[in-house]
């Protein structure tokens, strides 16, 4: 992929982030989304649970890390801050970022595969919902690389996105799971599949709150996974 390439998928993608008009899709008040992510919470503390060593002493790095939410629960989770960094594309996410951000966290602006982080320096490496919204398989393919070249031996990616395609939105693609092992042949997948599909949540939750969790029982109704990926 040629220099010229990399920069023209870097550019169509905050492209395709700014026609995306403000709403409060997103709102942690409205019911399904704070159910989609205290269910994508529990099912990663649980992995992180099952890890060896003390939360404080992880070395963490979340690409495309927006205005710092998951940040923030890492922190809360006992990480510390001097050891956690944040890699982000767009200009006003990253100050987003950088405003509620203890200073020890390290935040880089620009492009994720460019970071300037050490090889075999992170025990994780965090990545949610980034590359669904890369259209470019040769991008997806250098950030991947570049994030396992960043772990540690026994690190491991923590992966969640969505592995459908959305036809309603022509600016994301679903990563499924044969795209996932590509992405990182050689390691060792732990894959849960996690989140009742956004638009159906909204309907049923305007029926009812509790109506996500009984729709999430059916799995095919999951669209989205959460997946542990060791090196």
């Amino acid at each position: 992929m040629s220099e010229k390439e990399r920069k023209q998928e870097l550019d169509a993608i905050a492209a395709r982030y700014a026609r995306r008009a403000p709403s409060d899709r997103y709102s942690l008040l409205r019911p399904e989304v704070w159910q989609m992510l205290q269910e994508r919470q529990r099912a990663l503390w649980r992995q992180l649970a099952a890890r060896p060593g003390a939360p404080q002493d992880w070395c963490l790095t979340e690409v495309g890390c927006g205005a710092g939410g998951n940040l923030l629960e890492m922190l809360r989770l006992g990480l510390a801050p001097e050891h956690l960094s944040g890699i982000e594309l767009l200009p006003e996410r990253y100050q987003a970022a950088r405003q509620v951000l203890p200073a020890a966290v390290h935040l880089h602006l620009g492009d994720a595969s460019q970071a300037p982080l050490q090889d075999a320096s992170q025990d994780l490496v965090l990545q949610s919902t980034v590359f669904s919204s890369i259209l470019s398989d040769a991008v997806q393919r250098q950030l991947a690389e570049a994030m396992w070249r960043w772990l540690k031996p026994g690190g491991a990616v923590l992966w969640y996105d969505f592995i459908v395609d959305n036809p309603r939105n022509p600016d994301v693609r679903g990563v499924p799971l044969r795209r996932l092992r590509a992405l990182f042949p050689a390691g060792r997948l732990r894959v849960q599949r996690v989140t009742l599909a956004p638009p159906l949540a909204r309907a049923v939750c305007r029926l009812h709150p509790a109506a996500y969790t009984l729709f999430n029982v059916i799995p095919w109704l999951r669209t989205h996974v959460l997946a542990v990926i060791e090196k």
